[in-house]
């Protein structure tokens, strides 16, 4: 996998549903700055809720496969792959807190990443996050963010364009990203690299991220891209070969969606939403389709958010998101665990 060795300074991970000419001429060689390496997660309001169970489990616990299945088969669900977006700038800056100085609800992403098959974590491996600020603006692409009205490209043709009736209300905000719904990766068109960031998974492969709750943009509902590269090598550079594993997102449930639409600067966006069951990305699956179990103050969504997701990968597959995206079957997902 390949970064932005020109800019060693701001090298960062964005959006792509086809694979282009450029930004895909190395698949198995990553590089990634250090920016603040050793920095632990400032989890912040709310954020001892770390700690607590991760979806798909109890605290102390691990998922298990039932006592009816056999040896050879999957113990875990795997998580649903989609499209990479757009807007994915390979090579992200290597460091847990990605919020920099943008404003919106604190969130604390916890996340675990563990091998579908058996069970086991997956330790060591490269974990990419990426999404929009509080107002559906990208970071690396602001030009596209704020101009052309139309859907985003990792909205298929389709895509619901009706107001719904709970769309918040507010002073106008920036356009949402340009584009049809043809897809296709976007070159940067800034140096920004806010709301993006890689970190690797502990031995119980863990791994948490400081951002803030994303907002939305037309032809999309709330979400958050992400990322897991294995078998690669960490080096002083960051991270070196290898493949990517998986390729997803995450998502919110429209109670926490509507709540966060009654703070600022969420408050003031007239953009046109999408709800999770209009958007054309997410499955519909639940966890297994990305769903973030989500803990915050009922009465004051802006104290901050802990969303935590396991994710189940195949180590030893390749799913880059830049073609059309595969959704596992009931065929494919364990018949024991929960997810």
């Amino acid at each position: 996998m390949t970064g932005n060795s020109g800019n060693t300074e701001n090298t960062a991970g964005a959006e792509n549903d086809r694979q282009g000419p450029r930004h895909k001429r190395d698949l198995t060689r990553r590089k990634v700055v250090v920016a603040g390496a050793g920095a632990a997660v400032a989890v912040g309001a709310g954020g001892a809720l770390a700690a607590g169970a991760f979806a798909g489990e109890k605290s102390g616990t691990k998922p298990k496969a039932a006592a009816s299945a056999s040896a050879g088969e999957v113990c875990y669900k795997l998580t649903s792959e989609t499209t990479e977006g757009p807007y994915y700038i390979d090579a992200d800056k290597l460091r847990q807190d990605i919020t920099e100085d943008k404003e919106g609800i604190p969130l604390t992403l916890a996340l675990k990443v563990i091998d579908s098959e058996t069970c086991k974590p997956i330790a060591n491996a490269a974990v990419d996050v990426w999404h929009c600020d509080a107002l559906g603006i990208y970071s690396g692409y602001e030009s596209l963010s704020t101009g052309g009205g139309g859907a985003p490209t990792d909205a298929p043709s389709g895509t619901p364009t009706g107001t719904p009736t709970d769309a918040p209300t507010g002073a106008p905000t920036g356009e949402p990203p340009s584009g049809g719904g043809g897809g296709g990766h976007e070159e940067p068109t800034d140096d920004e690299r806010y709301l993006r960031g890689t970190w690797k998974t502990d031995r119980q492969g863990r791994v948490t991220f400081k951002t803030i709750f994303p907002g939305w943009y037309r032809g999309r509902t709330v979400h958050i891209h992400t990322k897991v590269h294995v078998n690669g090598e960490w080096t002083d550079a960051g991270y070196e070969g290898g493949n990517t594993c998986h390729t997803g997102q995450f998502f919110f449930d429209e109670e926490s969606v509507l709540a966060s639409a009654e703070v600022e600067p969420y408050s003031t966006s007239t953009t046109e939403r999408t709800t999770l069951t209009e958007d054309t990305i997410y499955d519909q699956s639940g966890v297994q389709g990305g769903l973030l179990e989500l803990k915050y103050n009922k009465k004051n969504i802006a104290k901050g958010v802990v969303g935590s997701i396991t994710m189940g990968v195949e180590p030893d597959a390749t799913h880059e998101g830049t073609d059309d995206a595969v959704q596992p079957g009931a065929s494919e997902t364990a018949s024991a665990s929960s997810s």
